[in-house]
């Protein structure tokens, strides 16, 4: 059996029994190469009384599935999860593994990795196949200035994270295949602090991601004073704010809502940048928008390359006209 689960690995990210999406959008990638490289796409699943996700991850794409259910993995600890994917990762000798860019999969991934001595391309915006089958992993580099290829040529596993919302899940499908419980061996001691209790609350707003209008600031806004504009036509819109890396910096906007290689990716219907100059480390959280207008005063901003409508003024001049014209229609 193991030599059909040496293919394409998936880590399928989980929190108190419910999956991660970037686990499916993970496994869409992950069945488009191995059928193109003829090889299998096992899904990972560590935790608790989680074994019943295993039939969405099937549906979604997966060959097969092992499972790790025990107590001490319930809760997301670094060096419990790190040994057991090693030990995994020893056993089977994948070609891939791939995870999430997310707070856990950075922090899990270069673990792993140096535990089973290969090399990681961090928060990949692709990923595809060369011509000898090796995983060629493309990443924006040096400052957003370049789109960088890497590959792993001497090392196995060829080890990835994916941004969440660079890649798309496949539609689900009903299908029956392998679930396999593997034993998990883990010491009494040396697995870091115990986890007594979990509490998770709910966003008071709309996730970024999931919001079909998207309003974003970056540098060129200015001051925190401005920034309340930013929130104002956000609101109106009923969408959410997202900012580039200097906003969230300046403590103007949250680390969450940043948008970009280190952030979140959105798709929404309508996404608005205001003040952004369009560096690639931003774009490629934002370029899949439905619709893009933004609003800079340097013609030469690299963000009009990528919009829909442009508009070439200082927003202090704009965004206060439009917020007053979607009032007064509002009131109408």
């Amino acid at each position: 059996m193991s030599g059909d689960m040496n293919g394409i690995w998936v880590f399928a990210e989980q929190r108190g029994g419910e999956l991660h999406e970037v686990s499916l959008e993970l496994l869409g990638k992950a069945r488009e190469l191995a059928d193109e490289a003829g090889k299998k796409v096992t899904a990972i699943l560590l935790g608790h009384d989680i074994r019943s996700l295993s039939q969405l991850l099937l549906n979604h794409g997966a060959d097969s599935v092992l499972v790790g259910d025990d107590p001490r993995l319930k809760t997301y600890r670094l060096i419990p999860y790190a040994r057991v994917m090693a030990s995994l990762v020893h056993t089977y000798d994948p070609e891939i593994l791939l995870m999430g860019a997310t707070y856990m999969g950075v922090e899990l991934a270069p673990r792993v990795a140096a535990k089973v001595r290969t090399g990681l391309s961090a928060h990949c915006i692709d990923l595809r196949l060369g011509e000898k089958g090796q995983l060629l992993q493309v990443v924006p580099g040096w400052g957003g200035g370049v789109i960088a290829t890497i590959a792993c040529p001497d090392h196995r596993p060829q080890m990835a994270t994916v941004m969440p919302g660079i890649m798309k899940a496949l539609s689900a499908i009903e299908r029956e295949d392998t679930v396999k419980e593997i034993e998990i061996d883990l010491p009494e001691k040396g697995l870091g602090p115990e986890v007594l209790e979990v509490k998770r609350e709910k966003p008071d707003q709309l996730p970024l991601e999931k919001a079909e209008v998207v309003v974003a600031g970056g540098w060129g806004i200015g001051s925190q004073e401005d920034w309340k504009m930013i929130e104002s036509l956000a609101e109106l819109f009923g969408g959410s704010v997202g900012a580039t890396r200097p906003p969230v910096d300046e403590g103007w906007a949250e680390e969450g809502q940043m948008i970009g290689q280190s952030g979140k990716t959105v798709r929404p219907k309508l996404y608005i940048g205001i003040g952004i100059s369009g560096v690639m480390h931003h774009v490629v959280g934002m370029d899949q928008s439905e619709h893009i207008i933004t609003i800079n005063s340097d013609p030469d901003a690299e963000i009009f390359d990528t919009s829909d409508v442009i508009v070439v003024e200082d927003f202090r001049k704009v965004v206060p006209k439009l917020i007053d014209e979607i009032r007064a229609r509002l009131k109408k």
